[in-house]
């Protein structure tokens, strides 16, 4: 499907392109909206913390072209693409978009979500930078097996369930807002919708995006390590500031907090699952991908735990000098 739409905006003048890419971030912008005013009516109906909404539901939706992309990408041979476009993205969440996010208001965090969620947080990047390691393999470079991507399905299970079980025991409910009146199911129809669009709209952005890129002359090897995961991630970065600019930073936190979780467990886990050979791990992810996916969950983590309830402006510049620095050593 991707790589029709690819080759039918191949033939389209560049300026059409600008404006294909102008409405699709439109269209995206619009969804994330839907998406994030249903997600709060939501968590006020169940009495659920929108943090645990933002870290389940709203995560599951926007990592969805996340997967999409890595399944596609492992199927077709390219497990460079596969698992750059995960690690990329965790990068992507937890370094720009949080960065972003701090910079444009008030990014507030429950402590005891990031307890919890925050330690499968670490916890999951810690697992995929070990499975990625060369000595649990045969070859030189390191090796995801299929049954490794099985592993991670099964604790994307428990992970999604004991979320679950976690949200049934919260007793907080959002301050500050009145629930609507409206049906449960449609307040679920219209989020689905939201998650719709957000995810059909970034489809159609991400190539449009890596075709203006090739015609400026930026090299493909740099568009799959760097523009694929950040287009991949625009559901969660338009989501998340989004959230910040309508006063809900804990859903920010959440959703970037799941989408770092689903992006090893579901991405990574599914990518594995589909192929007998596995993912190979180029040598090259042990000099920038690996040790920056680290140095931002991290930082991350310090900054979320820190004695304020909220991640500062300036530990929101200090996350976006990461990604900066990521992407100069990706282009050197």
């Amino acid at each position: 499907m991707k790589e029709l739409l690819l080759q039918n905006l191949e033939l389209w003048p560049s300026l059409i392109l600008f404006g294909v890419i102008a409405v699709s971030l439109f269209i995206l912008s619009r969804g994330a909206d839907l998406l994030v005013d249903e997600a709060v009516s939501l968590s006020v109906h169940w009495g659920v913390p929108k943090m645990v909404i933002g870290a389940t539901i709203v995560s599951l939706g926007t990592t969805l072209p996340e997967a999409s992309v890595s399944v596609m990408a492992a199927i077709n041979g390219n497990p460079d693409m596969a698992l750059g476009n995960a690690i990329g993205s965790i990068i992507a969440d937890t370094s720009l978009i949080i960065g972003l996010a701090a910079i444009m208001g008030h990014l507030v965090v429950d402590r005891k979500m990031i307890l919890r969620q925050g330690k499968i947080q670490l916890g999951a990047g810690i697992l995929l930078a070990f499975v990625c390691l060369p000595f649990l393999s045969a070859g030189d470079s390191g090796r995801i097996y299929q049954w490794m991507g099985f592993v991670f399905l099964g604790l994307l299970v428990a992970y999604i369930y004991i979320s679950m079980k976690w949200a049934k025991s919260a007793s907080e409910s959002p301050q500050g807002f009145e629930e609507e009146d409206t049906s449960l199911w449609m307040q679920i129809i219209k989020m689905l919708l939201g998650v719709v669009l957000v995810i059909g709209s970034s489809q159609v952005l991400i190539p449009a995006v890596e075709i203006i890129a090739i015609r400026l002359g930026i090299p493909q090897s740099v568009i799959a390590a760097t523009l694929v995961a950040f287009g991949t991630s625009l559901p969660e970065l338009v989501t998340a500031i989004s959230a910040v600019k309508k006063g809900h930073g804990e859903l920010a936190v959440g959703n970037i907090i799941g989408a770092d979780i689903l992006n090893v467990l579901f991405v990574v886990g599914s990518a594995a699952a589909v192929t007998k050979g596995g993912l190979v791990v180029p040598t090259t992810f042990y000099h920038i991908q690996i040790p920056t996916m680290l140095i931002s969950l991290g930082l991350f983590r310090y900054f979320s735990r820190g004695r304020k309830a909220f991640i500062a402006k300036r530990e929101g510049i200090v996350l976006l000098g990461i990604y900066a620095t990521y992407l100069i050593l990706n282009y050197v």
